[in-house]
């Protein structure tokens, strides 16, 4: 439910944007408000598991999650899905990390690993088949039985748990939880992605720069309190490996690359080229068949060579891969979306298993588990802050092209103050004369290329540390 509905909302995105009468910095908040619990959470909710249970934290996620869901499907308007969606992420971030401690905590040796791989398998195929899925759904059923779909596998999961699972919890937790230093995290995350998003829409006044400010204070102050508390729920210390802060500096830049950049694509390919939602899911099918492809080889040949080439190598392709949707003559399909979606994919197979491999090599057995958490974190909060900061970019772009497509086209007063009003919804402007439909689109691909572009630079940015951070020889997998 988790890794679908990070990939299914996407597509439903543009149309109940559409439906709602949402603008379009109130179709970021859809997303943003889940990735910002599930992220900043993620790691209270694994220590969540390991002191109070972790069947009774993962029954009651998964029932959080349903019930966030169901509120979503019913949900009236756009400000109710919003804050629906923040219950979601709550209840996601007890299920995810639960799951996987599940599978640490009842097997061992060969059988754990093949656990994990059954776990990675899954979820590789949800996120191939979600939005394919989602996107007939939302054509035959509407886009508000994608969150409805949540509740028949919520309650199979329920009575299964229930019914298979033995109870387990870490004996040895002790103490006080990390209650403040989750708290300044979130609220800091919170504080800076709210001034990026509304900047887009009142510009850098008092109010977003001084959430801006507040939010860097208490990421700020988080950063302290982990290095004082007893138990913090982020260790530093674990960052005094430097291949392991490589790792994750690289995660956090080329997953905020490819965050962003998925979550304006469907925008493109359902409200600028009116492709269906069934065509947008189809569309996602070959960059997610590359990446599970390529991963199968990719992580063995980094045995031969390292891993370090592997990933300046797949990076580098990856930052091509975005660059062509800014560069390309046009985005329609199978001469814009499709030919960068495959080199992004190639690109993205050849990094992800010597990411992870050399995520986990790089620390002590014993803190694997707290590792992967902490990279998960940091993969999530990427694509939470990338696309607040590139939905503002976007925004503006949108804004100062509009102005000058409007004069260009010569339209019309009554015709100017028709997008004016519609102006917020950006791409999904209510306008059905053809000209100013064509107007409005091209300044919202204008501002998408402009992301791109910024999203090649952040990959490789990333291709950049892999190439300062990890030696020829060091944190070979295996």
């Amino acid at each position: 439910m988790v890794f679908i509905d990070s990939t299914v909302v996407s597509i439903a995105l543009p149309v109940l944007q559409r439906d709602l009468g949402a603008t379009a910095l109130d179709a970021l908040w859809v997303v943003e408000a889940y990735t910002l619990m599930l992220g900043a959470l993620m790691l209270l909710g694994g220590a969540l598991g390991d002191r109070y249970g972790r069947k009774r934290i993962f029954v009651l996620g998964t029932a959080i999650f349903a019930t966030g869901s169901a509120l979503c499907g019913l949900a009236p308007s756009i400000h109710f899905l919003i804050l629906a969606r923040v219950l979601q992420g709550a209840g996601g971030m007890l299920m995810a990390p639960a799951s996987l401690a599940l599978i640490g905590a009842f097997f061992e040796g060969p059988a754990r690993g093949k656990a994990i791989g059954t776990w990675s398998a899954l979820t590789a195929v949800t996120t191939a088949v979600g939005p394919v899925l989602g996107g007939t759904v939302i054509d035959h059923f509407g886009w508000r039985w994608v969150f409805f779909f949540n509740l028949p596998i919520a309650i199979a999961v329920i009575a299964l748990a229930l019914r298979h699972i033995p109870e387990s919890r870490d004996e040895g937790e002790r103490g006080a939880l990390d209650w403040l230093g989750s708290a300044m995290v979130t609220l800091g995350l919170g504080g800076v992605v709210y001034a990026f998003v509304q900047s887009g829409a009142s510009g850098w006044d008092g109010r977003t720069i001084g959430a801006l400010i507040g939010g860097v204070v208490l990421l700020l102050g988080f950063l302290r309190t982990e290095a004082r508390v007893a138990a913090p729920v982020m260790p530093l210390g674990i960052f005094a490996n430097r291949a392991f802060s490589g790792i994750n500096a690289m995660t956090f830049l080329l997953y905020g690359a490819l965050g962003a950049t998925f979550y304006f694509v469907p925008f493109i390919m359902i409200l600028v080229d009116g492709y269906s939602a069934t065509i947008a899911g189809l569309a996602m099918l070959p960059f997610v068949a590359l990446i599970v492809t390529l991963s199968r080889f990719s992580g063995g040949f980094a045995y031969r060579i390292g891993p370090r080439a592997m990933l300046v190598a797949g990076t580098a392709t990856t930052a091509c891969g975005f660059a062509l949707y800014g560069l390309l003559p046009d985005l329609h399909y199978w001469s814009g979306i499709f030919p960068a979606s495959i080199v992004t994919g190639i690109g993205m197979g050849l990094t992800v298993a010597p990411l992870t491999a050399t995520m986990i090599e790089s620390v002590p057995q014993h803190h694997v588990g707290l590792a992967s958490g902490i990279n998960n974190a940091v993969s999530r909060v990427a694509g939470l802050l990338a696309i607040a900061v590139f939905g503002a970019l976007l925004a503006s772009v949108f804004n100062q092209r509009l102005e000058r497509r409007i004069d260009e086209a010569a339209l019309p007063p009554a015709n100017r103050a028709a997008i004016e009003r519609g102006r917020a919804a950006m791409a999904a402007t209510p306008v059905k004369a053809p000209r100013d439909r064509a107007v409005v689109l091209g300044a919202y691909e204008d501002g998408f290329r402009v992301v791109a572009v910024g999203c090649a630079l952040l990959a490789a940015a990333s291709t950049a540390v892999a190439a300062a951070t990890l030696s020829r020889g060091a944190a070979r997998p295996g």
